[in-house]
């Protein structure tokens, strides 16, 4: 097993039940389009930025996003439920929480009802995000 694929593990094992099919899922690998994860992002831009000037609003930037702790923002002020969670954000992961937050991680604070499952659209979403590496000045 790679580094990536135990990575992978370790942030799926805290899923619940009912997510674990969607995830592996989402596993499988649809290919992202930047330009309309860029359009996709716009269901996001009420409470994140992204970019080089990107800050924590009413939720945290989301600059170097794919990897990152949940509740690793620094200077945001996350639920006790998010800084608690054991989640790396993985597309895995991120696909799982955009579908259903509260069943990812329990008593968070985002509000947003969710996207249900759109494989593509959420490729589109990630390969955006992944366009916008950790920014330090940012946090």
């Amino acid at each position: 097993m790679t580094n990536r694929q135990a990575m992978v593990m370790r942030c799926v094992a805290f899923l619940p039940a009912s997510m674990l099919a969607a995830a592996i899922g989402y596993a499988q690998g649809v290919v992202g389009d930047v330009a309309a994860g860029k359009a996709a992002f716009a269901a996001c831009a009420s409470c994140h930025q992204v970019g080089a000037s990107a800050r924590n609003a009413f939720g945290p930037q989301l600059n170097g996003l794919i990897g990152r702790r949940a509740g690793g923002a620094a200077d945001y002020n996350y639920s006790l439920a998010m800084r608690q969670s054991q989640v790396i954000w993985s597309e895995q992961t991120l696909a799982a929480f955009i579908k259903r937050p509260d069943l990812v991680v329990p008593g968070n604070k985002m509000r947003f009802s969710g996207w249900g499952y759109d494989e593509k659209k959420l490729a589109n979403l990630f390969a955006y995000l992944r366009t916008f590496p950790p920014n330090p000045a940012a946090n």
